[in-house]
């Protein structure tokens, strides 16, 4: 997600595209400019033209294809034992399921705010984001209007309709979602208050869990991608490049914060790989994934040669990685990518 421009009439994907530039790290500026001015043409062509990935990852494809002009740029993903993805697309406000053969069904389409999203904090669209399922098939995720009527945690039980379960502030915006089985709690980051808040699944009133300042915003976003590993929460920061660690102590109260990797520019969602702390992270503004090492260093192993169009979140089912791109800069082709993750 990047930062907001005061030119409401232009469209929101104009918009974003515009200020992802800021974030595109200067080493990778070339390749971005050169995606951004391509033709349409060239995204679709971006699987004979691959570089295959490197090492762990292998076979890198394009999957599935989303439609630019319907708002289908996904922001995050949740998976089902089966290979289904269910996929957030953060300016159409809906959730969608998209098939392992590649197919894309709209399940639920979220209410437009009376002032269409203008006050969105740092966007100025509304902003449907995290999203996390549980076992028995219910979806919980995200959605930010700069409203406090829709701001918050939502709920979509298979078959059923979507609902709102806990208020978040109007003034924030909550971007990352994580899932605590055990405790049936569900963690959220907020970008714009650098706070990390938890929730029961059964809704009611969030608790600022965290508020350390490791999450908070450098001029822009901060805490964003989010997961639960090995007892504790990890996030990144936007804006700081950073990956962080917070213990979830016996009491439930987060623990000291500690920087687990830095030099990400750019940070956005990850997934830890099963190896240990080993995690994979999407660079957006560099249209990149790296692999990041548990004593924090990093190597690229997917890039726009690869398909990458800004990639927003990551997931993993076996060696099966999922990686989704919104082409908020390149503005072309917002996919799905699978990848093979060899030992």
């Amino acid at each position: 997600m990047f930062r907001k421009l005061s030119m409401s009439a232009v469209p929101a994907v104009v918009l974003v595209a515009a200020a992802a530039a800021t974030l595109t790290p200067a080493s990778a500026s070339g390749s971005a400019s050169a995606s951004a001015s391509a033709p349409a043409s060239t995204s679709a062509s971006a699987s004979a033209s691959a570089s295959a990935g490197s090492a762990p990852l292998s076979h890198p494809r394009i999957a599935a294809h989303f439609d630019l002009a319907k708002g289908q740029t996904p922001e995050n993903v949740a998976l089902a034992p089966g290979g289904t993805a269910y996929v957030t697309f953060a300016q159409g406000r809906q959730i969608a399921e998209v098939s392992p053969s590649g197919r894309t069904r709209i399940l639920a389409t979220l209410p437009l705010p009376a002032d269409g999203g203008i006050h969105t904090p740092a966007l100025s669209f509304p902003l449907t984001s995290g999203i996390v399922r549980a076992d028995d098939g219910t979806l919980y995720f995200l959605y930010a209007t700069g409203t406090a009527d829709l701001t918050g945690v939502w709920r979509l039980r298979p078959g059923g309709e979507p609902r709102r379960i806990a208020a978040l502030p109007a003034n924030g915006l909550p971007n990352g979602l994580a899932l605590d089985p055990r405790t049936r709690t569900l963690y959220v980051t907020d970008s714009v208050l650098g706070t990390v808040w938890s929730v029961p699944t059964t809704g009611g009133t969030p608790r600022a869990w965290s508020t350390a300042p490791e999450l908070a915003p450098a001029g822009f976003l901060g805490a964003n991608g989010l997961k639960i590993h090995n007892g504790a929460v990890w996030a990144t920061n936007l804006d700081r490049g950073t990956v962080v660690r917070i213990p979830i102590l016996r009491d439930g109260r987060a623990g000291s914060v500690r920087t687990e990797a830095a030099g990400l520019p750019g940070i956005d969602d990850f997934a830890f790989t099963g190896h240990g702390d080993q995690l994979l992270a999407a660079l957006n503004g560099s249209s990149e994934v790296a692999l990041v090492q548990p004593d924090g260093s990093h190597s690229i192993v997917l890039d726009p040669a690869d398909g990458l169009q800004n990639p927003t979140s990551i997931a993993l089912r076996g060696d099966k990685v999922y990686v989704l791109s919104a082409a908020y800069l390149t503005a072309q082709d917002p996919n799905l990518i699978l990848a093979r993750l060899n030992d």
